[in-house]
């Protein structure tokens, strides 16, 4: 076991000192390469545990998170225009490398909503759209048909390219709603959401994430649902780490971590009718 932690974490550390090392991290064939063996390397499951790896290790984790977030952001934003291109570009959204993880994903969290959601939900925000809100498109168009999703993202840029995505199509240009916001200066809209989703790349270690989170706890509307994105085992070099102890004021319902080429974990809590915070009430059901 202990081998197969070294030969990981040698894998990890080769792979981050050529992709620190790239002068760009837009889309091509040794951007993709590169970043194909990465989430090759963390795929698989594994007992490594990040919270306690050496502050060496710590320090290229955190490094590979925003890199990882950089270099997705470039890919979504490569694939956005050249989608809008189209006549009709929510046609030919499988041109997308990673539209199959999408669908799966997006499948995971519905099914994982229905189980604790006891009425369908009419507004949900997702916050950390990007310039191509696939999550929003996949849940909009394939499971919640009546639903309205606010999506919010800091960066104006990221909004005007996946507005381009909709003009064409009658009704999710109806029920797509694009808000260029820092979610921290969002405050009494969050009350109107039945259901948020934190996209996991919004707070990339772990003091900006609680921050975002407590965020949440004092703006949401009591009993409104919290769905979040986690990573588990090697997955964590990929992205950050979402404990149900951050959860300060929600009560965590269930956690559940995959084992296919779907990578992140996913976490749904309720936000409490009072602020909690002890740690007894953070205990959720891990699946």
């Amino acid at each position: 076991m202990v081998c197969q932690e070294d030969m990981l974490i040698s894998k990890i550390r080769e792979l981050y000192d050529k992709i620190s090392g790239l002068d760009s991290l837009k889309p091509c064939q040794d951007v993709d390469t590169l970043f194909t063996q990465l989430v090759l390397t963390c795929i698989p499951p594994s007992p490594i545990d990040v919270t306690i790896l050496p502050s060496s290790l710590q320090e290229i984790r955190s490094n590979l998170i925003r890199l990882c977030g950089q270099a997705e952001g470039l890919l979504e934003s490569h694939y956005s225009t050249i989608l809008s291109s189209f006549e009709n570009p929510l046609d030919h959204l499988h041109i997308f490398p990673y539209y199959s993880n999408y669908l799966k994903l997006g499948l995971l969290e519905f099914t994982i909503l229905t189980q604790h959601c006891t009425r369908v939900p009419s507004k949900i925000a997702f916050i950390g759209s990007g310039p191509l809100p696939f999550t929003s498109i996949v849940l909009a168009s394939h499971h919640l048909p009546t639903s309205t999703f606010h999506n919010y993202d800091i960066d104006p840029h990221a909004n005007s390219m996946a507005l381009r995505l909709f003009p064409s199509h009658n009704d999710l240009s109806k029920r797509m709603v694009f808000h260029t916001s820092d979610i921290m200066d969002v405050t009494e809209d969050l009350a109107e959401y039945d259901v948020v989703f934190l996209a996991a790349l919004v707070g990339m270690d772990k003091e900006e994430k609680n921050r975002v989170i407590d965020h949440l706890a004092k703006y949401m509307a009591p009993g409104a649902l919290l769905m979040l994105r986690s990573a588990h085992g090697a997955r964590a070099f990929l992205y950050p780490v979402v404990q149900p102890g951050d959860l300060r004021g929600f009560e965590v319902l269930s956690v559940f971590h995959p084992t296919d080429e779907v990578i992140n974990s996913v976490v749904i809590a309720q936000k409490y009718p009072l602020l909690l915070h002890s740690s007894h009430d953070q205990q959720g059901l891990i699946l």
